[in-house]
């Protein structure tokens, strides 16, 4: 009698073979105490196939592991054992169910999840909601890189058709008796039911003789579609310069990882984090190339969803604006942003240029500045600028009485026939001085240094580590859902992470005495 042995090798217990400090052991302990109530109100039924906080364990762990794919979580399933682990007996999900679970079920809940876990982190003291360091990356969308629609473009080859059809328009309603005010597809139903009531038949092909009205028909037809399609990408953009066909969320954007070295803009998303203790805590998912309006947005989705507000916020020179300033001394936080003209301000030339507006002597009381051969430019009149967002910036203006026989007057300005005249925010300049000083000083440096440890490093094992570096799925909505599962799987591998190595309930790194 022949015995198969291999029928004795797998232990009915799976857990025996995974050890007790392995990171999926405490990804189940984690999952298991999360409220998933909206996540089966998902469900129109109560039976299901497969476990819905199953899947998302499977998701999670399958993120954790690299593994962003659903044919490869699948494939994982069937012979990882920890992956049969979380099954629990479970039959192997398809990659369609788990793609089904991914973008669409968990698309609407998975955001309340997240916070669900920065809310497990704050119980277990890891984070205290004291000090959020905010950055920023862009990520490349699931687009062709060919597939671009810039606004400019539209924008012209609209007007030009319109210019193009005015007087050919006009000729047809002129033929047909139509008012001129008539738009374009009240035209064409009037003229496609005056074809049909004459039993006019329409012909195609080479060698066939088109009749006047298939002819104005087809052309009303042509730019009719032609206005649609670019009404259609100017609503889509918005505010913004240009999109891709493939993903008409995704803007086209300078990535660092440029494989032809030209320059080439790709489709890709600005995803902002925030990290505290090397935990994320914030996601946002902006179609902004630039960083700093998205600064406003972000921390309020943060606080709406954590209902605390973060006391001092950590960031880089991008997020710099008056609006970012006033809004944090509003909600009272204290900013750690540093100036776009910290570095440069730190060089010698910079200090000895006397005939900058920052060097030069301003007085309060008078509402005076004081120029390099100390004469006064008075105030004259204020004038307001829109930002990008929308934002009114108040400016003052400030002029020379008289730069005539100013021995400066060549190196200060290069106006021939004019005195002085200066435009500055006043609420600007006060709001970046108090944070130059808050960088500045002890607290400021040691938040700046674990700045760019913290989460600049979090950037760096989510691309390079794990190898996150272009999401698999399309729309905005959806590449959120992938980062947010990816930022779950993150911070658990960083609770690991820190227990293994003694840093748990560490929120900073010191800085070392570089004498």
């Amino acid at each position: 009698m022949i015995v198969n042995e291999k029928q004795v090798i797998l232990p009915l217990n799976l857990g025996i073979k995974i050890p007790s400090d392995d990171p999926v052991r405490k990804l189940d302990e984690i999952c298991e105490e999360l409220d998933y109530s909206e996540l089966y109100k998902q469900y129109a039924r109560s039976w299901r196939k497969f476990d819905p906080k199953m899947l998302f364990k499977i998701l999670v762990y399958g993120y954790m592991n690299g593994k962003y794919s659903c044919r490869d979580i699948e494939k994982a399933c069937r012979r990882d054992i920890c992956f049969m682990w979380l099954l629990n007996g479970s039959a192997v999900p398809d990659n369609t169910t788990i793609a089904r679970f991914q973008n669409n079920t968990l698309l609407p809940v998975i955001e309340k999840l997240f916070y669900q876990v920065v809310e497990k982190l704050y119980e277990l003291n890891e984070i205290r909601f004291e000090n959020i360091f905010i950055d920023g990356t862009k990520i490349e969308a699931n687009a062709n890189k060919y597939t671009f629609v810039w606004k400019s473009q539209v924008e012209k080859y609209s007007s030009k058709l319109s210019e193009k059809t005015k007087d050919k328009i006009l000729d047809l309603k002129l033929r047909y008796g139509l008012k001129e005010d008539l738009d374009l597809s009240s035209c064409l139903e009037w003229i496609e039911l005056q074809a049909r009531l004459c039993g006019i038949k329409f012909v195609y092909g080479i060698g066939k003789h088109k009749t006047q009205i298939q002819k104005d028909i087809e052309y009303l037809t042509e730019v009719i579609n032609k206005q649609g399609k670019y009404a259609k990408y100017l609503a889509l953009m918005n505010k913004r310069k240009s999109l891709s066909k493939t993903d008409v969320d995704a803007t086209f954007m300078r990535m660092k990882e440029d494989h032809m070295r030209n320059g080439q803009l790709k489709p890709a998303y600005n995803i902002q984090i925030g990290v505290e203790s090397e935990y994320i805590v914030g996601i946002g998912s902006f179609t902004d190339r630039s960083d700093v309006n998205t600064l406003i947005p972000f921390l309020s989705k943060v606080r709406r969803n954590t209902a605390k507000i973060y006391k001092n916020v950590i960031a880089d020179a991008g997020y710099e604006s008056e609006e970012n300033y006033r809004y944090l001394e509003e909600n009272g936080q204290t900013s750690y942003i540093k100036p776009v003209n910290y570095e440069i301000s730190k060089t010698r030339k910079y200090k000895a240029n006397k005939y900058r507006v920052e060097n030069m002597t301003y007085d309060k009381e008078s509402d005076e500045f004081t120029c390099a051969n100390g004469d006064k430019l008075k105030y004259i009149c204020s004038s307001t600028k829109l930002a990008a967002n929308g934002y009114e910036i108040e400016r003052r203006h400030y002029k020379n009485e008289s730069c005539n026989e100013c021995r400066y007057r060549k190196e200060c300005h290069s106006a021939v026939n004019e005195n002085r005249t200066i435009k500055v925010s006043l609420k600007f300049l006060e709001k970046r001085r108090q944070s130059l000083r808050n960088i500045t000083t002890n607290t400021g440096i040691k938040l700046r240094v674990n700045r760019s440890i913290q989460v600049e490093g979090a950037f760096g094992v989510i691309k390079q580590d794990m190898g996150f570096r272009r999401f698999l799925t399309r729309g905005k909505r959806k590449t959120e859902t992938q980062f947010y599962l990816l930022a779950i799987a993150f911070d658990i591998q960083k609770l690991c992470s820190r227990i293994e190595k003694g840093r748990f309930n560490v929120d900073l790194f010191k800085i070392q005495d570089t004498a």
